[in-house]
């Protein structure tokens, strides 16, 4: 299926995987069953996993074997299992390489606001993923989009800065952003990430990202974003938030259920 037809679709879509690429061997896993699961619920399916996580709180943490090595990933994870690909650029040098192998460059929450950054991505022609800042009031989001300069861009919610180590979602921001026109996707898991709330990483609480996903779809999002992996607690990235993989095809299930029963 087309990326196009995927995003400007009717149909719920969904952007999912694990947090970084950690090796061949996760991705593959999470991609297989992706895969099927998009078969067996008619849903389009985008994977996601990074290749560097630029934004780490500890020196010590993870953040990935190298743009060359993920890439190489990815592009298998493509040829291998028929799934379009994001992946997220930290810096303009690393966006002609990747809009090589990609369908959607994702720009990171924390760089929302980089001009250039947005600037280049949109014009290599890819459809370009823009998370709200944690820092952003969704009704400026409509001039960071614009920046892009084009209209293949997505707007991703994933919560707001609470406090010390906590983000809320304000589900009027959906309603807000939706208004722009772009296509809309609530990041369920990172929204559910308590910022360096485990002393040198992030926690989270994953056990809400079902009720919240049900949520998003309620509110009329286009699509969702969920970072998944086989076994969270040894993951090299986000262990704290991802929901394990076992858990997905009952995720998509009570999702679906909501979407279908919105357009009955």
């Amino acid at each position: 299926m087309r990326i196009d037809d995927i995003i400007r679709g009717s149909r719920l879509f969904l952007i999912a995987g694990p947090c970084a690429i950690e090796s061949e061997t996760v991705c593959f896993t999470v991609a297989e069953n992706l895969a099927e699961l998009s078969l067996k619920h008619d849903l389009p399916v985008i994977f996601k996993s990074s290749y560097t996580k630029a934004n780490r709180l500890s020196a010590d943490s993870f953040s990935g074997h190298g743009m060359e090595f993920g890439l190489n990933v990815l592009a298998d994870v493509k040829k291998r299992f028929d799934l379009p690909l994001l992946t997220d650029v930290h810096e303009t040098a690393e966006i002609s390489a990747t809009a090589d192998v990609v369908d959607v460059i994702q720009i990171p929450a924390f760089l929302c606001r980089q001009t250039e950054l947005v600037r280049q991505a949109g014009a290599t022609g890819k459809w370009v993923n823009i998370k709200k800042g944690q820092f952003i009031a969704p009704e400026d989001m409509d001039k960071i989009a614009d920046k892009a300069g084009t209209d293949k861009v997505i707007l991703t919610e994933r919560g707001a800065s609470f406090g010390y180590h906590n983000l809320v979602v304000d589900f009027r921001s959906f309603i807000i952003m939706k208004q722009f026109g772009y296509p809309l996707v609530y990041d369920v898991t990172h929204s559910l990430q308590l910022p360096g709330g485990a002393g040198t990483c992030s926690g989270g609480q994953p056990e809400f990202a079902i009720p919240m996903a049900r949520a998003g779809v309620a509110v009329g999002v286009n699509g969702l974003f969920i970072e998944t992996h086989p076994d969270p607690p040894s993951a090299l990235c986000d262990a704290g938030s991802m929901i394990p993989l076992s858990q997905m095809d009952d995720l998509i299930t009570q999702v679906m259920n909501i979407r279908q029963s919105m357009q009955a």
